[in-house]
């Protein structure tokens, strides 16, 4: 299970013949646009990982010393800067591989430190992965698996990650409390996102807690009775049934970058 303190500090994975918690979380909004950096690691060998550094790879490197913490690999859910712009440097630091996204997301990879610049975030470099990551792949974190789930739409080659024991996913920008991805930059296809979430992300539960790429924590089932995108009272959602959404109320919802 998940818990949650004021400090941004999180746990799960807990079960009543392991009190200790398996794995624990500290989520570091980076970059101006405060995109959430996740830095989970073992409990039992301190390793752990960065998923989605975006930026200001002194202050991750710091908090990965302030708490012990041995980074042993970067992962990724899409190109975009404010989230892979730090992962060259940590791996250059770390001597750690780079894990992720979906090769689709190469063309933006290759594009970072020039988008970084129009957005006056100069520490971004570009990316060449270790390792893609596709549809039902496995990533593993001190005896701990992962799912990997390819779910196109904010950009091609998006992936989400998650742990279905601790009902914890890690989704980038495909979907947020009360909102979706934005589907206006080059590549990105609105009714694949949507897709993506229906198809996807809601057979994994509505108990699944997600991290977004920026703002709260929220669940697949709050999502999916309140989210002006994606609710099932706006998709027609039930199970495998789906209906057109109201491309008009998904237009006039806020969304994130």
């Amino acid at each position: 299970m998940l818990h949650e303190t004021a400090s941004r500090r999180y746990l799960w994975l807990m079960t009543d013949q392991a009190p200790q918690p398996k794995l624990e979380i500290r989520i570091i909004p980076v970059t101006p646009l405060q995109q959430n950096t996740s830095m989970i690691w073992s409990t039992a060998t301190m390793e752990g990982v960065f998923i989605d550094p975006g930026g200001e790879v002194d202050r991750l490197m710091a908090a990965a010393e302030q708490f012990g913490v041995k980074i042993v690999a970067v992962w990724l859910t899409h190109g975009h800067l404010d989230h892979a712009g730090a992962a060259t440097a940590v791996s250059e630091r770390t001597g750690c591989p780079i894990i992720g996204p979906h090769e689709d997301d190469q063309w933006l990879l290759d594009e970072v430190e020039a988008q970084g610049a129009k957005y006056g975030i100069t520490d971004g470099k570009n990316v060449t992965p270790t390792r893609y990551l596709h549809d039902g792949d496995e990533l593993e974190l001190g005896g701990t698996k992962f799912g990997v789930a390819h779910c196109p739409g904010h950009t091609p080659g998006h992936v989400v990650i998650y742990n279905k024991e601790g009902a914890l996913a890690f989704v980038g920008d495909v979907l947020f409390q009360g909102s979706v991805g934005r589907t206006d930059f080059p590549r990105g296809n609105h009714q694949q996102l949507i897709d993506s979430i229906t198809g996807k992300l809601w057979p994994l539960g509505n108990d699944m807690r997600f991290v977004p790429g920026h703002g709260p924590i929220s669940t697949f089932g709050h999502e999916r009775q309140s989210n002006p995108f994606v609710a099932d009272s706006v998709t027609g959602y039930q199970g495998a049934a789906r209906e057109e959404a109201d491309i008009m109320s998904q237009k006039l919802s806020k969304r994130w970058t």
